[in-house]
């Protein structure tokens, strides 16, 4: 068994000590790397000054810029000899990020996920596939040390090949999976090419979503498309990755492990705290990292702490489902527009399918918003009215959402290519 009662239901009073010390131990540790040294001489900053959690809010925000700029090393805070991994983020949005593991921070690691996975029903008996990513991609190897932490069997599928998955699926009896949001709805088009029916022809019970942001209706989607329970589980690789936060059995928000993690949510604009119950964006401060702690970290994720406690009884507190980025923020026409907000439309139309690209083009002075739409296959029979309703509907839905008229390209089911990793969701090809 693997049950943390008296870490999950910890009282306020505890937690915040437990909170104080670990993070006074956390800037000691940080001011050995080379970065956080130098700040914190240059800005009259040390352990000292911190009397209560609260007083976090003294130190300066860490941004994805400063790891890029002190590439490789100059977050690390023990002798080189004593980190035993490095992960990477994908580097997507300009040079990766490295993130540089001790012996006893992957054990922390493993503890937070196996407490995820075991909160919402992963026991021994189980078989888990994973079918992440495996490598410099923190995801897959989290997982599979959690699963092995708990003692299940485990399937470490990596990502793609579809069929194989299925089959794996079959004929190993897989009871839990690891999955991208996206990738299952793709693989349920898999199942019926293949007339299969994953709720009938599988036994799987619980899936694990990550990697990235999804809406409920994508997670109600899945659920009924394949009859399992889909948790929605949030990590970032600065802080370890999967792990820091993770649904239970409630579904309502992610409870974000506060005696790892010190969480503040602030206004993107001013950078001031923000009153729970309020959106802003997560900076989170590591309390048990000792390989590269990192202090008011601005993850650019936007949520906010959902009031009141957990009827399942744990007492850390809740995040809501990502909505977006303060950095994936689309402004088009003097209007603010995030990407979840066009899949949340899309999942409530019928015919939609299940996957969709937002292009972004420049003509002249005017920029536009097309969105590829992948629809189901009954509508290319040559009822061209039937395919223009359903076009229509879609432009109309989103101008509702989103305030501007999209152009709409409705395609055929898996003709917008899809890599193994995070789903691509829009393409800008406006030139400044």
């Amino acid at each position: 068994m693997y049950w943390e009662q008296e870490v999950e239901k910890i009282g306020q009073a505890k937690l915040k000590k437990m909170q104080l010390a670990a993070l006074q131990k956390t800037i000691r540790r940080a001011q050995k790397s080379f970065y956080y040294e130098k700040l914190f001489k240059d800005n009259k900053l040390n352990a000292k000054i911190v009397k209560s959690v609260s007083d976090i809010q003294k130190f300066p925000f860490t941004i994805k810029d400063d790891l890029r700029e002190h590439w490789p090393y100059g977050f690390v805070a023990v002798p080189k000899e004593k980190l035993v991994r490095m992960h990477s983020s994908s580097g997507t949005t300009g040079r990766a990020t490295v993130v540089f593991h001790t012996l006893r921070d992957i054990a922390v690691w493993t503890n937070l996920l196996a407490r995820c996975m075991y909160m919402v029903g992963m026991r021994q008996r189980d078989v888990f596939q994973n079918m992440m990513t495996y490598g410099l991609f923190t995801g897959g190897l989290g997982f599979h040390y959690g699963a092995e932490k708990i003692g299940a069997l485990i399937i470490p599928a990596g990502a793609g090949n579809s069929k194989r998955q299925i089959q794996l699926m079959r004929d190993f009896e897989t009871t839990v999976v690891h999955v991208i949001p996206s990738y299952a709805l793709h693989l349920s088009t898999v199942f019926a090419e293949l007339k299969l029916d994953p709720r009938r022809d599988t036994k799987v019970r619980i899936a694990f979503l990550g990697a990235e942001p999804h809406t409920e209706k994508m997670r109600k989607k899945i659920e009924e498309i394949y009859g399992y329970k889909a948790f929605n589980s949030y990590g970032l690789s600065e802080m370890n990755g999967p792990g820091v936060a993770f649904e239970c059995p409630e579904q309502n928000g992610m409870h974000i492990w506060e005696d790892s993690f010190l969480v503040e949510i602030v206004d993107p604009k001013t950078l001031q705290p923000v009153a729970d119950g309020e959106e802003g964006e997560l900076v989170l401060t590591s309390l048990q990292r000792e390989g590269m702690p990192l202090i008011r970290y601005r993850t650019k994720d936007l949520t906010r702490i959902i009031p009141g406690r957990c009827p399942c009884g744990r007492t850390h507190r809740r995040i809501e489902r990502i909505k977006g980025r303060t950095d994936d923020m689309l402004i088009l026409k003097g209007v603010n527009i995030y990407p979840m907000q066009v899949e949340k439309k899309l999942m409530e139309i019928e015919g939609v399918g299940t996957n969709f690209l937002i292009i972004l083009e420049r003509e002249g002075f005017n920029d536009d918003m097309m969105v590829k739409v992948e629809v189901d296959k009954k509508y290319f029979s040559g009822d061209m009215k039937q395919l223009e309703g359903l076009r229509r509907k879609i432009v109309e839905e989103l101008k509702s959402e989103i305030l501007i008229t999209p152009k709409v390209n409705l395609v055929e089911p898996d003709s917008i290519p899809k890599g193994e990793g995070k789903a691509v969701r829009v393409v800008d090809n406006r030139k400044d």
